[in-house]
């Protein structure tokens, strides 16, 4: 029965070299793996997908013809070398369950050489880790913080050097778990007294007044007797539905809402008494939106299938919510992989599509009506490049200054921002949008 190390490896197979998502390929896997053992696996897996270029920096220095070796092979190697690096493993384990691994259509000799070799230097290289940390310029930054180069330099444009490694080394912290307490069922206190009672600690996050950030806990599917009263929910995510600020007995558009976050707590601010149309397109993440609807008990939600541009309401809507598909690149921390899916240009075209999906939406807004705005991302091209784009067309649109009380610690100049570094948040971008009558 393969044990979580080989489960890991064929998760990062399935990942880095097929292109999947990691929580999709997680819950693809048949793992019969206990809780301690699927903490193990995915620990290595995200470790190496969070430092996946400074391990195949060391790596490079000790293959002599990495071309001549298998992926499943090249990815037990990557998995060695981060538990070697960065994990209290013992070293005598982490080679002899990879040789291990290679016994059967693997390399074993190879790897048990290219290990070995790593032990005996391993004094050497992280001192040249260190020497390079302490270096200037992007090429430094991007190696010793598994980093692209490309993304390094705009964050050593926007926020100089220093704020840049502190942004970078937040992307690379493991995040913590945040929950979205539901309302309507019960209350924050009453919750983190039953987490304190089950020996886990949790604390009320600082700007949303639904939040819990739990410290030390991190596998949301452990907290079944919560099933219900919580769902999993970051804070900046959080404050998004707060920037619409939705009214009960509106009707309110969530025109990509699976699978489900944002429209739950919509409906929960409402005192589920309105009607939210929840739109999108991809069938298996509107499944988690239906089962999330279903657990949290609520009841003012229609849930369409279809994609915003073709989709064509009886009615316009009070308030609509275009948390658009984005580069991700703002949540980083909980999803390393995409640090290596995208380049500059990808910027643009992700800015293009939202600029389309914004005039189409706007259109389904009454007068007097808001429209919200966001994205899961740090980059400028699609936040404030977006909206301002979006205004030199659109006349009868303007930027609503003022906000509701959670979110005005983070606006500035309309626009709201949340970074890793700065607010142990996930990096969200959001503008509230008036309709003029």
């Amino acid at each position: 029965m393969p044990n979580a190390r080989e489960f890991a490896v064929s998760a990062l197979h399935q990942i880095l070299q097929k292109g999947k998502r990691p929580k999709d390929v997680f819950e693809g896997l048949d793992m019969p793996l206990d809780d301690r053992d699927r903490a193990f696996m995915m620990e290595i897996v995200y470790g190496v997908l969070r430092h996946s270029i400074t391990i195949d920096w060391v790596l490079s220095s000790l293959l002599r013809k990495p071309s001549a070796l298998s992926s499943r092979t090249i990815n037990n190697l990557k998995a060695s070398a981060y538990q070697i690096l960065y994990m209290r493993v013992p070293e005598w384990a982490a080679v002899n369950e990879a040789v291990e691994m290679e016994k059967d259509k693997g390399k074993p000799a190879v790897v048990n050489a290219v290990l070995r070799n790593m032990l005996r230097n391993i004094d050497q290289i992280r001192a040249r880790l260190t020497s390079l940390s302490e270096g200037k310029g992007p090429e430094y930054i991007s190696l010793v913080t598994s980093h692209p180069q490309w993304l390094i330099r705009r964050y050593m444009e926007r926020f100089g050097e220093k704020e840049a490694v502190e942004l970078a080394e937040a992307n690379n912290r493991i995040p913590p778990l945040t929950l979205r307490v539901n309302t309507l069922r019960t209350k924050r206190p009453h919750v983190i007294n039953r987490l304190n009672e089950a020996d886990i600690q949790g604390v009320p996050t600082t700007y949303s007044p639904d939040g819990i950030k739990l410290s030390g806990f991190r596998i949301y599917k452990e907290l079944s007797s919560f099933k219900g009263d919580v769902i999993a929910q970051d804070e900046a995510s959080q404050l998004i539905t707060y920037l619409l600020d939705p009214q009960p007995g509106e009707r309110i558009l969530d025109a990509s809402a699976a699978p489900g976050g944002k429209t739950t707590h919509i409906a929960q601010l409402m005192l589920d008494n309105g009607e939210i149309t929840a739109v999108d397109r991809d069938e298996e993440r509107l499944k988690r939106l239906r089962n999330n609807v279903s657990t949290l008990g609520l009841s003012s939600i229609k849930i369409v299938h279809a994609d915003i541009a073709d989709y064509t309401p009886e009615y316009r809507f009070d308030r609509i919510l275009l948390d658009a598909p984005c580069s991700a690149l703002g949540v980083i921390r909980r999803n390393p992989d995409v640090k290596y899916k995208h380049n500059e240009k990808d910027l643009i075209a992700f800015k293009t599509r939202q600029i389309s999906m914004l005039r189409k939406v706007s259109g389904l807004l009454k007068s007097g009506g808001i429209l919200v705005y966001s994205v899961c991302s740090t980059e400028p091209e699609e936040g404030e490049d977006v909206i301002k784009e979006f205004l030199k067309d659109s006349e009868d649109f303007y930027i609503i200054e003022t906000s509701p009380h959670p979110v005005r610690e983070f606006m500035r100049n309309g626009f709201l921002r949340t970074y890793p570094h700065r607010d142990d948040m996930d990096g969200f971008f959001g503008v509230r949008l008036g309709r003029k009558n």
